[in-house]
C-alpha cells in the first residue's frame, strides 16, 4: 500500500493499515485487502529489471482468489457479489510503465516499438481490459488514479534535466495517458453493460503541479530535491538502508527519488476524498462514490 492509499483509508474510517493479500486470513478479508506491489505495471514486463513484482494481471488473479474466499466466508457467490458491490476499489497504475519501461531505453524495447502516443493508446487499451475483468470479479465502485508529473521527480530530473527543471517530454507523455484515462472513465460510466458500476478519475497531475509551482502556499520549501537519497537532486539513487533523511521532511514534496512525502500525500488524499475544487476529481469525489 502506498502512503497515499493509507491516508485515503483513514478518511474512509480505517484505523490501521489494510493488510496485504499475502497475509489474508479468514473473515478478515471482508475488511479489505491491499494487492499493491512495488514496480508493478499494466504491462507484464514493466519493472523486471528491478526484480520480482506482482503485475496488475497477477493482482487480478489474486483478487479472483479473494472473491472465491469471500464466497466461502459468506456462504455463496450471490452473497459475495452483493457484498463486493458495496466495496471501494482504489486503483493506480501507469507510472511504472513509463518510469520503469518506456523511458529506460537501454533495457526495454517499447520506445523503439511505439511512439509515445502509440504506447499510451496500447497501455490504455490493456488497462481497459483489466478494469473490465475487475468488474467481472465484482467491482462496482472504482477510483482510478491519474498519473502525477513523473518528469518532476528527482529521479527523472537527475537523469535528464540540465537546469533543474521538470522533464517536459516525460510530463507530456503522462498528460497524454491522463487524457485517455479520463476518456476511459467516461466510456465505462456510459457503458450500459456495466450495470450498477461507477468509475471516477483522480487528477493527481494538476494537484501536484499546483504545489510544485507554488510550494510556499502549501507549506513546502523544497520541491526539486528528495528528502532522502544520493546524487543530483538526491535522485540518482533512492533512499537506502541506514541513510539519514532530511530533518525537515514536512517541508519537502518528495520523500525519495520517486515518491512524495506524507505531507504531500495528505493534501492529495484530502482533496480527492472530499473535493472543493471540481478539477481535482471527475465526475465526483471519493466521498460521493462510496455513498452510492
Amino acid at each position: 500500500m502506498s502512503l497515499n492509499d493509507r491516508i485515503g483509508a483513514e478518511h474512509l474510517g480505517f484505523t490501521s493499515d489494510i493488510p496485504p493479500f499475502a497475509f489474508s486470513n479468514g473473515s478478515d478479508i471482508l475488511l479489505g485487502l491491499n494487492y499493491a506491489s512495488a514496480a508493478a505495471g499494466i504491462r507484464h514486463e514493466t519493472g523486471r529489471h528491478l526484480g520480482d513484482r506482482i503485475t496488475f494481471n497477477q493482482q487480478l488473479q489474486n483478487h479472483k482468489l479473494t472473491v472465491s474466499s469471500i464466497s466461502d466466508v459468506l456462504g455463496g457467490s450471490y452473497l459475495a457479489s452483493d457484498y463486493l458491490q458495496k466495496c471501494f476499489y482504489h486503483i493506480g497504475f501507469g507510472s511504472n510503465d513509463y518510469l520503469n519501461n518506456y523511458f529506460i531505453t537501454a533495457v526495454y524495447e517499447t520506445s523503439s516499438m511505439f511512439t509515445v502516443e502509440e504506447f499510451t493508446k496500447v497501455l490504455i487499451q490493456q488497462y481497459r481490459r483489466q478494469i473490465l475483468k475487475l468488474y467481472n470479479y465484482g467491482a462496482r465502485k472504482v477510483a482510478l488514479h491519474g498519473l502525477g508529473p513523473i518528469g518532476c521527480t528527482p529521479y527523472e530530473m537527475s537523469r535528464h534535466s540540465s537546469n533543474e527543471s521538470c522533464v517536459e517530454y516525460i510530463n507530456t507523455a503522462v498528460q497524454l495517458f491522463n487524457h485517455y484515462l479520463k476518456l476511459l472513465v467516461d466510456e465505462l460510466n456510459n457503458n450500459s453493460r456495466l450495470q450498477n458500476a461507477k468509475f471516477i478519475y483522480l487528477n493527481f497531475y494538476d494537484m501536484s503541479m499546483e504545489v510544485i509551482q507554488q510550494p510556499s502556499a502549501f507549506g513546502f520549501r523544497v520541491v526539486k530535491n528528495a528528502c532522502c537519497g544520493t546524487g543530483l537532486n538526491n535522485g540518482a539513487l533512492t533512499c537506502l538502508p541506514f541513510e539519514v533523511p532530511c530533518h525537515n521532511r514536512n517541508e519537502y514534496f518528495f520523500w525519495d527519488a520517486y515518491h512524495s512525502t506524507e505531507a504531500a500525500n495528505k493534501i492529495a488524499s484530502r482533496r480527492t476524498y472530499l473535493a472543493l475544487n471540481e478539477s481535482d476529481v471527475y465526475p465526483f469525489d471519493i466521498y460521493h462514490l462510496v455513498q452510492l
